[in-house]
């Protein structure tokens, strides 16, 4: 392979790519984040409905730059304890 190609090849990716790890870490935490708004939109009162919403956008907009792996580890376990307690009482509201 000529050096101008090898050039060519590595300058297309962009300046800050991901390592697979991160890029797993980001799709399970926009997982998660997505899981977390169709959870929330189940809430019957819109009032609380907007309030969780706002929350959850706050926590996940405040931490999207954390770098340090065992905190990260830490907010997504918080964060899908969080989700179970939301889905259990609405499980327990239909009852």
């Amino acid at each position: 392979m000529s050096n101008k190609l090898l050039k060519m090849t590595i300058s297309r990716l962009p300046p800050a790519a991901l390592t697979l790890k991160q890029f797993l870490q980001r799709q399970k935490i926009l997982s998660l984040y997505r899981n977390m708004l169709r959870a929330i939109r189940q809430v019957p009162d819109a009032t609380d409905r907007k309030y969780l919403t706002d929350w959850a956008r706050e926590e996940f907009k405040r931490n999207k730059d954390a770098t340090n792996q065992d905190a990260i580890r830490m907010m997504i376990t918080q964060a899908n304890m969080h989700l179970e307690d939301l889905k259990r009482s609405l499980a327990l509201a239909k009852s």
